[in-house]
């Protein structure tokens, strides 16, 4: 397949529940055709995708994915859904109070946050945990968070799934919707104001963001001053309970860059491959002083929001079947590796076994450990203890004493 018959014209309501089983039109192209040659606006109304949904590809298009990256891509995904499904499992049972899936949409976060460099900063929405775990997270660090135990870094106070590690520049998510967005974009004119030129800035952001208010300041501030800032855009179709076509009029996400002056691409979200090579186009082009690029990655949400929520009560699950049956990325990567004989079942299931196991080994070893000592509640807010504070913990520790 040429490159330009694997990329595609947007459909205008993609989002909505009628037309989620239905993927772009074929763009009339030459082989000699590039997306990234594209006008502006053709860019934000595209359809950048190398695997297409049965794997296949034109090999002229991945010579620059070698066995190591390809493979380094696919363990990346397969880790985050066998991740989830354990970290599910264990919400169920009580032994973790909350847990929000990336089923279905591993490409995008891993593909995204693979085009970073060590130095890079990573600002997550929900669903971009396993991309920091990816980039060198404290898998130990992470597990401790979803417990709240004493090796939590913020000491069991955050809610779970809201990770941060300051040494591979994660930064902790905000349960408030669109909030961060302002943050990635803060901080990428940090670097600016510093007069960095090697760092860049990846916010992600969910389709239900791009309809407040952070999002369109944010998207100003960025191309007015030409941050270093990539900004990632998994349109997974649903905003919690609201469909893609309750929320917004636009044709494509992508497009509402532009009115910002902001270069705008789209590409698949379940094609690692294009993932991957949007957002590193994005991020050297950030990096060279390019300014900022905004993407949109066309997903969907296979399973539920969080694990607070049932998607059966809003939408139409036989869409949700095709996604999860037909257009799985990771079914989609690992035809492209087998075609390319670069895993063998035997390899797979040893990699799986591995993960399974790392997973469980953890889990284990944080269950054991103990829940921060009452004492931090008064910590972590003045540089030295205050002696208010340390009259209300005497007298918390002596109520306590007491009731045992």
């Amino acid at each position: 397949m040429a490159e330009g018959q694997s990329e595609k014209a947007a459909s205008s309501e993609l989002g909505s529940p009628e037309n989620t089983m239905t993927m772009p039109p074929m763009m009339p192209t030459g082989p000699a055709f590039s997306y990234f040659d594209l006008d502006e606006e053709a860019k934000a109304l595209g359809f950048f995708q190398i695997l297409d949904e049965d794997g296949v590809y034109d090999p002229a298009n991945t010579t620059r994915f070698d066995k190591t990256l390809s493979l380094d891509l696919y363990r990346g995904m397969l880790w985050a859904r066998l991740m989830d499904k354990q970290f599910m499992a264990l919400q169920r049972q009580g032994t973790i109070g909350f847990y929000a899936e990336s089923i279905g949409q591993e490409a995008s976060a891993i593909g995204a946050g693979a085009a970073l460099e060590s130095q890079d900063w990573l600002v997550p929405a929900l669903r971009e945990h396993a991309a920091g775990i990816y980039r060198g997270m404290s898998f130990d660090n992470f597990v401790a968070q979803l417990f709240g135990n004493a090796n939590d870094v913020t000491q069991g106070r955050q809610m779970p799934l809201h990770p941060s590690d300051p040494s591979t520049h994660y930064v902790n998510m905000s349960s408030c919707i669109a909030t961060q967005i302002p943050h990635a974009v803060g901080i990428a004119m940090g670097i600016q104001a510093k007069g960095s030129h090697n760092e860049v800035c990846m916010g992600f952001m969910g389709d239900g963001a791009t309809s407040e208010g952070e999002f369109h300041v944010s998207m100003n501030f960025a191309g007015v001053r030409k941050s270093p800032v990539v900004m990632v855009c998994q349109n997974n179709q649903w905003a919690i309970s609201t469909p893609g076509t309750g929320q917004t009029a636009s044709e494509t996400i992508a497009i509402k860059g532009l009115g910002y002056g902001i270069e705008s691409l789209r590409a698949d979200g379940n094609d690692i491959l294009a993932v991957y090579e949007v957002s590193k186009y994005a991020v050297n082009k950030a990096r060279r002083g390019g300014g900022p690029t905004f993407i949109e990655l066309l997903t969907y949400r296979v399973s539920a929001h969080t694990s607070s929520d049932d998607p059966s009560r809003y939408r139409d699950e036989s869409v949700t079947e095709v996604w999860r049956d037909q257009r799985d990325p990771l079914v989609r990567m690992r035809a492209f590796l087998g075609k390319n004989n670069w895993l063998s079942e035997a390899e797979h299931e040893a990699m799986v076994a591995q993960i399974e196991a790392t997973v469980r080994e953890t889990v284990a070893r944080q269950r054991e450990a103990d829940m921060p000592a009452l004492r931090t509640m008064i910590e972590d807010v003045f540089e030295t203890t205050w002696w208010r504070l340390e009259e209300q913990l005497a007298g918390l520790e002596e109520s306590l004493a007491n009731k045992s």
